[in-house]
């Protein structure tokens, strides 16, 4: 088979977390829980910010946009590594896998945006409050988050082209939950220094350039919060960016344990920490946001309320 024609026909294994049947039916369960909780969380978060005017401010303008990237996301993953851990067919289509790729990839830069976009906002919010009306103002809202899905659509696009130039042959197994750029990567037998160039560059600028953004915010924010002469001004301004550096944390922190690392020492210890940042961090998020915020318990409690009565 020719080279040309070997993108068209080939398919891969998606062998998951583990080949036993009863880890499986574990990992069924455990993995449906985790997607049920993320799904209903972001769901809420969405609806009670949409339904209630009280939250129609740019922070939880960002906040909504996030819960939808993360149900959009754990949606482009779970629900078919559902499928294979209850199949005795784990294959899934090159298109399939470029597909779920280019998702995954947007994704998780948007994710990034977003939370340099509400570090922004903070840091306006705090630093800057008598401008806070005009520079946060709807339009700005929009057009800063239209920048963040057009670099994160671009972002995506430039990995898939490229990993469509790639030739896979030999094994077609991924002992991943998804197909992730590093492993499908290893398993190219073509030349991919490209690749690796083009990941090394595009990833600096998505992700390091916002995440030095977000830490300048933050050492601004402290700065200003530092001189604020009383103790419980201080709390307050310091609980306004507590969820959001929790948040933060827990993206990157995630993000660091699996791609931090030269891709030949990438092995199969590195799916643990997939799940962190793919699973469990979408899935935190809603509490993380929802646990002590009493605006989205109001919300939430007016849009229930509302709803029985008019039921």
């Amino acid at each position: 088979m020719d080279g040309s024609n070997h993108s068209r026909v080939s398919e891969f294994l998606l062998l998951g977390l583990s080949e036993s049947p009863e880890h499986q039916r574990i990992l069924f369960w455990m993995f449906l829980s985790m997607y049920l909780v993320t799904v209903v969380g972001n769901l809420l978060i969405i609806l009670a910010i949409s339904f209630d005017s009280h939250l129609h401010t740019p922070m939880y303008f960002f906040l909504a946009n996030l819960s939808f990237t993360d149900l959009f996301f754990v949606t482009n993953t779970i629900p078919k590594m559902l499928v294979n851990l209850q199949s005795q067919n784990k294959a899934i289509s090159y298109g399939g896998c470029l597909t779920q790729l280019y998702f995954l990839v947007s994704l998780v830069a948007l994710d990034n945006l977003i939370l340099a976009m509400m570090a922004y906002d903070r840091y306006v919010a705090i630093c800057r409050p008598l401008h806070y009306t005009s520079a946060m103002s709807p339009r700005v809202c929009i057009s800063l988050l239209t920048l963040c899905w057009a670099l994160s659509v671009l972002y995506g696009l430039i990995h898939t082209l490229l990993m469509t130039n790639v030739t896979f042959c030999g094994s077609r197994k991924i002992h991943y939950i998804f197909c992730e750029m590093y492993v499908l990567l290893r398993l190219a037998c073509s030349n991919t220094q490209i690749n690796h160039t083009v990941l090394i560059a595009t990833g600096s600028f998505i992700f390091l350039t916002p995440f030095g953004f977000m830490v300048m915010s933050y050492v601004w924010i402290v700065r200003a919060i530092l001189r604020i002469p009383s103790a419980s001004s201080k709390y307050k301004a310091f609980s306004t960016c507590a969820s959001h550096l929790a948040v933060v944390s827990l993206f990157y922190g995630t993000l660091c344990m699996v791609y931090l690392k030269p891709l030949d020492t990438y092995s199969m210890k590195d799916s643990v920490a997939t799940v962190m940042y793919a699973v469990v961090t979408p899935m935190m998020n809603p509490f993380i946001y929802s646990l002590r915020n009493k605006d989205i318990h109001g919300a939430l409690g007016r849009f229930f309320i509302g709803k029985s009565f008019r039921g």
